[in-house]
């Protein structure tokens, strides 16, 4: 199964894979069960119905989604990304190198690549190819996840600096709104009584 073939197409399989969080903004977990993966996999035409799906299958999915996020949370500079938690993502993300193998296809027209693998390692091996082509063509570190708590989506840093940090102005807003009042408790915390 390959996915890959362009940075918006690579882009586009990894927001789809790591954008399946719930969150406290009414997004709902997509890989809970097997039958959920099952579910939004096929609704992404990266399955068919006739695949078997386990619990086991949701949750290696959503080990590999965690541990990219914790790295895209490091892209974006957020305190969370600490040096610990993206050293055991970085960890985690090597061995799933290893459990989901690519595969190099060069013809005429191009190189590309995939993950030749079938099922739910197919998937798996698929976004791990959607984020070698975008490490290939310098766009990964512009892959980020939400600096705002609450939020954590997965988005494209298109500024010119890359400094973006947050999906949306409105996530840029609450984040500055909650640091303000953050300083105004500190603030009247120090004042003398």
């Amino acid at each position: 199964m390959s996915y890959a073939g362009s940075v918006t197409q690579s882009t586009e399989t990894l927001l789809n894979f790591v954008n399946t969080r719930a969150d406290a903004g009414g997004r709902v977990e997509q890989f809970g069960t097997g039958a959920d993966l099952a579910e939004w996999a096929a609704a992404h035409g990266l399955l068919g119905g006739e695949t078997v799906v386990t619990d086991a299958d949701a949750a290696a999915a959503r080990e590999l989604r965690d541990a990219l996020v914790s790295v895209m949370l490091a892209h974006a500079g957020t305190p969370e990304a600490d040096d610990a938690s993206v050293a055991s993502a970085e960890r985690y993300l090597g061995q799933a190198g290893s459990r989901y193998p690519l595969t190099t296809v060069v013809t005429a027209g191009g190189v590309r690549v995939g993950s030749e693998s079938r099922g739910v390692p197919g998937v798996l091996g698929g976004v791990l190819a959607a984020i070698t082509e975008l490490g290939l063509s310098g766009a990964w570190d512009r892959v980020k996840a939400c600096a705002n708590p609450p939020c954590h989506l997965g988005f494209v840093d298109r500024t010119r600096n890359r400094a973006g940090r947050f999906c949306s102005s409105t996530c840029g807003s609450q984040a500055s709104v909650r640091a303000h009042r953050a300083r105004q408790r500190q603030s009247a915390g120090d004042t003398p009584q």
